[in-house]
């Protein structure tokens, strides 16, 4: 998966909303964008099967037509077909149907598209966990970060707070920062909407957290690609 084509202006947006935010709140944001979540093998394997087993189906349907189109590619005019014949053909077939599906799922949009919006989103969510998990959760002394994720190709964003801040705040209160994030994505500035949603989160963390002399800065603020 191909890394978000992030400039330096980009990173300096993201990192000095995540440093106006943090300065008057005792938490820390982490903020992750990547192009995909995940790469669907899985769905990819699916569809290609499917598409295998059409082709099969097809041949026993209509061998005739089937055949007829194997004699006009390969010049086999009147070909008297065996069992053992037919049967190479549709083996074939189905390799070929499934070679061609997998690799159109793999490296082209299609595979997006044909990809159920519940699963994206989960693997979405999936992979912002892990990514917390590494990053976010309990790296932090009170146990106070919170993780702006954006994943651009499946139009997708999570935000997760950690314990102290989840105790403290209802997960609906994130959809402000969300709704902050849309339009500039919509329009393509990344980093703006991310900027955006972190300004949000900020204003939540000051309320419930509000900064201590003593407080240090116990996370990075930079962006992070991934």
């Amino acid at each position: 998966m191909a890394k978000p084509a992030m400039t330096a202006s980009d990173h300096k947006i993201v990192s000095d909303a995540v440093a106006a935010a943090e300065a008057g709140s005792a938490g820390e944001i982490v903020t992750i964008v990547t192009s995909r979540s995940d790469a669907y093998h899985d769905i990819a394997l699916i569809w290609s099967a499917v598409a295998a087993l059409l082709a099969m189906t097809a041949l026993e349907i209509a061998p005739m037509v089937a055949l007829g189109m194997v004699e006009r590619a390969l010049g086999l005019w009147g070909h008297d077909w065996t069992p053992r014949g037919v049967l190479g053909v549709a083996i074939t077939l189905a390799a070929l149907k499934f070679m061609a599906v997998y690799l159109l799922m793999r490296f082209t949009p299609l595979g997006l598209w044909l990809t159920p919006r519940f699963i994206r989103n989960a693997r979405v969510r999936s992979r912002a966990l892990t990514c917390f998990r590494v990053g976010a959760e309990s790296r932090t002394s009170g146990r106070t970060g919170v993780l702006i994720y954006v994943s651009l190709d499946e139009h997708h964003a999570e935000i997760i707070a950690d314990a102290a801040i989840a105790s403290k705040v209802a997960p609906d209160t994130w959809g402000y920062a969300m709704k902050a994030m849309l339009d500039p994505l919509r329009a393509g500035q990344i980093a703006q909407g991310i900027a955006a949603a972190v300004a949000e989160v900020g204003k939540v963390l000051a309320e419930h957290l509000p900064r201590h002399a003593d407080d240090a800065n116990e996370l990075p603020d930079r962006l992070i690609e991934v």
